[in-house]
């Protein structure tokens, strides 16, 4: 018999497979905490933001996950998500290793980890093999993210 907890991960990715970022959120507390290489200090709504407008946008998406584990305190998986990146029309295969921290049957942290590198050689091509490993190509790459967020949120 499986935790809760890993329940409540299996829940959140098989909703993220439906692009279902309402149900993504419900599995959220309101203070959530959210980091990944791109987005590295989202909270509260701005990660259910995140969820929604990463929904909106998806094309050619899927995404599996497996290697669910959790315990009352904190929880990890694994997961690929292989979509059309819409900026350059390149197809991504990001692979993830995720880790949570749980309260109260909700997701209070959520960090998402990946290489940025190997996303950017795929997302940009050329540009991202030679210089997605510069520190100034990665903060230029989270500031256009950070700029599309906010756009969607003022859009809503």
């Amino acid at each position: 018999m499986s935790h809760p907890n890993a329940d409540l991960i299996r829940r959140f990715y098989q909703a993220f497979q439906q692009l279902d970022a309402e149900s993504m959120a419900a599995c959220y507390s309101d203070d959530v905490r959210f980091s990944d290489p791109v987005f590295e200090d989202l909270r509260g709504g701005d990660a259910a933001d995140m969820w929604r407008m990463l929904a909106a946008r998806a094309q050619d998406f899927s995404l599996t996950f497996d290697a669910v584990e959790a315990n009352e305190q904190r929880g990890s998986a694994r997961w690929v998500a292989t979509y059309l990146f819409s900026q350059t029309g390149n197809t991504v295969v990001n692979r993830i290793e995720a880790r949570f921290v749980f309260r109260d049957g909700k997701i209070v942290e959520h960090h998402d980890h990946f290489d940025l590198w190997r996303w950017a050689r795929q997302a940009l091509g050329m540009k991202g093999l030679v210089l997605g490993w510069a520190p100034p190509v990665q903060r230029a790459i989270r500031q256009q993210a950070a700029k599309g967020l906010a756009a969607f949120q003022a859009g809503r």
